[in-house]
């Protein structure tokens, strides 16, 4: 499982036009599910990208985290980051889950992150839709975190 995530101000999510979810001040999460993968590396994942420490303490140093700063998180379903790019000039998906399972640990991921940090802090895009999404990327501060799965 990879999650792509972004210090931001502000980010939001729209699908035909319409507003599906937005924050303030918090993390933009771009959540990519492997093969492999379940809901141990779902967890495992959430609570790590809650625990990263990539805003600044007082001496500006990256050294806080969401959950210590109160912010906001948006999650995104970004089937590409199961992309295969080792070879050629065309990606491959064969490392991705299958649709069902994917979204199935998208949900389940999105539940443990409002189970710890109150779903009034939790924005979600929507699973296989073609979204748009702007956001304010505060740095820029941009890291790709990974949990291994099982196969």
């Amino acid at each position: 499982m990879k999650g792509l995530i972004q210090r931001v101000s502000e980010a939001s999510v729209t699908v035909d036009g319409q507003p599906v979810g937005a924050i303030g001040r918090g993390v933009l999460l771009l959540l990519g599910v492997e093969r492999g993968d379940g809901a141990a590396e779902a967890k495992e994942l959430c609570q790590k990208i809650l625990s990263y420490r990539i805003f600044p303490d007082d001496q500006g140093r990256m050294n806080r985290s969401l959950k210590d700063i109160g912010g906001d998180l948006l999650v995104v379903p970004q089937f590409t980051l199961a992309a295969d790019t080792r070879s050629g000039t065309r990606p491959g998906f064969s490392l991705a889950a299958k649709p069902d399972v994917a979204n199935e640990l998208y949900c389940q991921f999105a539940c443990e992150a409002k189970d710890s940090l109150g779903s009034e802090r939790v924005s979600e895009g929507r699973f296989g839709a073609d979204m748009k999404v702007q956001l304010i990327n505060d740095g820029p501060v941009t890291f790709m975190l990974e949990v291994a799965g099982l196969s």
